[in-house]
């Protein structure tokens, strides 16, 4: 089983990478596709055009950011096929999602991570 873990894109692309999964909405600026050596691109998953903008506008703080982000996460029809997406892949190797946020802690990322964390755990224990 691999590990998932995260990234800047600008940062250097490791062997230990794996599977490369963009989990921004808009394309890295300033970055090519072969700099950025994305395996996928996960636009489905990530906070809407609406919740992403009032939050980088402030007119909502971080923990609603959170709470909301989760929400659309629960929501979304999507989510379940990139679960497994990302389960298929730490079943060969490593998986690493790609962002190209400034202040990782502070963005989609935790949210995103947790939320993996937590179906990936649910469907291991199911299979136990």
């Amino acid at each position: 089983m691999g590990t998932l873990r995260t990234v800047r894109v600008y940062d250097d692309n490791t062997k230990e990478d794996g599977k490369r999964i963009l989990i921004d909405r808009l394309w890295p600026r300033g970055v090519t596709k072969e700099e950025a050596a994305i395996d996928e691109w996960a636009k489905e998953v990530t906070p809407s055009n609406e919740l992403r903008k009032a939050y980088h506008d402030g007119d909502i703080d971080a923990e609603t950011f959170r709470k909301k982000y989760r929400k659309e996460l629960d929501d979304n029809e999507d989510a379940p096929a990139f679960v497994s997406k990302v389960e298929g892949f730490l079943s060969v190797g490593n998986v690493t999602l790609v962002t190209s946020v400034k202040n990782v802690s502070d963005s989609q990322v935790p949210v995103l991570l947790e939320y993996l964390k937590e179906k990936l755990d649910r469907k291991s224990l199911k299979e136990e």
